[in-house]
């Protein structure tokens, strides 16, 4: 067995290189398809008139399929955010902001970058993110049906 270095401050650099390939299903399968026509989808269901965003195939209240699609306003309101500090390779150089944004017409928050921030001061950044903040929606110019196909910006 070889001999560790556990003084403080030991480093131990590791490369882990991870791919993922997710099968979208039905539901994700259509919201994905909207994000790249330039469309939020959310998810109804008529028994609990429960709107979901992030789409679900069931309501959590009457445990019945969603029967119904709509789509999301383009405006709404931060219900929780923080800004990150720290990065991950391959991802957006930090810092940057995130909000879980409840967009007008649905009943649930979905979560995403708020772009066009100035984060060279924190402090006021995380002013202009606070919860009840209103935000829209600004789509990407070229879309692939992903997530990252839409951020958030700040409307005041």
């Amino acid at each position: 067995m070889s001999e560790r270095n556990t003084a403080p401050g030991a480093v131990i650099t590791e490369q882990v290189t991870l791919r993922y390939d997710y099968a979208l299903g039905e539901v994700a399968g259509k919201f994905m398809d909207g994000l790249k026509a330039g469309k939020i989808l959310a998810t109804r269901c008529s028994r609990s008139s429960l709107t979901y965003l992030p789409p679900r195939a069931y309501c959590e209240r009457s445990f019945e399929p969603c029967d119904s699609w709509v789509e999301a306003g383009t405006e709404g309101v931060i219900e929780a955010s923080t800004i990150v500090v720290r990065g991950f390779q391959g991802k957006r150089n930090p810092p940057v902001a995130i909000a879980y944004v409840k967009l007008d017409g649905v009943d649930s928050a979905i979560g995403n970058y708020i772009d066009d921030l100035d984060l060279s001061d924190l402090k006021k950044a995380e002013q202009r993110i606070a919860p009840g903040r209103r935000v829209k929606v600004k789509f990407a110019s070229t879309r692939e049906g992903r997530i990252t196909d839409f951020s958030f910006v700040c409307i005041d």
